[in-house]
């Protein structure tokens, strides 16, 4: 496929594949930057202003479901005109399915969790929000990379505008996903994430397509969020890998699939 679909065949396509698959008894979730944009229409023009709606804003689409629908889940996308590779089945046929040539040049989907530099798993998470993750998850999926580029840290502010920091998952970042993800027991989680917040802060301030209600609002709320990372009580791993810091490595190195 040359030519990349227009953002709202993405969507339509995302929207239709969660839709028919709960027909089905299937839960598939949209996750990465398009749900975060489906979880934010409210500020598209913030989008617009970002540069984050060009002619060429998705490439794919990302769904997490749970692993016990792993062959069902794999059934019913081919029934929707799409085909794997064989190579991809038997590396990744257990964590994650890669599809190609449907509707989209390609979807994916990861089973019970996101590991990439780190680990976000959906354990009892997938009921409590559609069609997209709860925001999260959608939040922790942009903090753990570690060589995040300037499109996740835009993604970042426009979710972190969008959505109030609190302690549910109703149109919240629930500060208790913090917790679920283990960033608390695991330093290097920790480290990314905060350098990613401070990331966000730092573009937030920066870039002039934001107002000054918009800055002041993103910058409250990460701090909100740094706060309660730094005040959490810390377990004894973690404080030991603190002390070793950046001198190994904190991070899983990530595969180009």
């Amino acid at each position: 496929m040359e030519e990349y679909p227009k953002p709202e065949v993405f969507i339509d396509e995302a929207m239709a594949l969660v839709n028919e698959a709960s027909k089905k008894g299937l839960l598939l979730r949209v996750m990465g930057g398009m749900a975060i944009y489906m979880h934010s229409q409210e500020y598209e023009t913030l989008w617009r202003n970002l540069a984050r709606l060009g002619t060429k804003v998705f490439t794919d689409i990302d769904f997490v479901a749970y692993g016990k629908q792993r062959n069902q889940l794999y059934e019913f996308v081919q029934s929707r005109g799409y085909k794997t590779d064989p190579r991809f089945l038997y590396q990744f046929g257990k964590s994650r399915h890669i599809f190609f040539g449907g509707r989209v040049p390609m979807v994916e989907i990861f089973y019970d969790q996101l590991e990439m530099n780190h680990t976000v798993p959906y354990a009892g998470r997938l009921e409590l929000d559609s069609p997209t993750t709860p925001v999260g998850e959608l939040m922790c999926q942009k903090l753990q990379v570690v060589k995040i580029n300037e499109k996740d840290i835009k993604d970042l502010i426009v979710l972190v505008r969008a959505h109030e920091i609190g302690n549910d998952d109703k149109e919240k970042i629930n500060l208790h996903v913090l917790d679920s993800v283990g960033m608390f027991n695991d330093w290097g989680w920790y480290y990314t994430a905060t350098m990613n917040l401070n990331k966000v802060k730092k573009f937030a301030n920066e870039y002039p397509q934001l107002s000054q209600d918009d800055r002041m609002i993103v910058g409250q709320r990460v701090d909100k969020l740094l706060a309660y990372i730094e005040q959490k009580p810390k377990s004894f791993k973690w404080k030991m890998r603190a002390k070793v810091g950046t001198k190994t490595m904190w991070y899983n190195p990530v595969e180009d699939w």
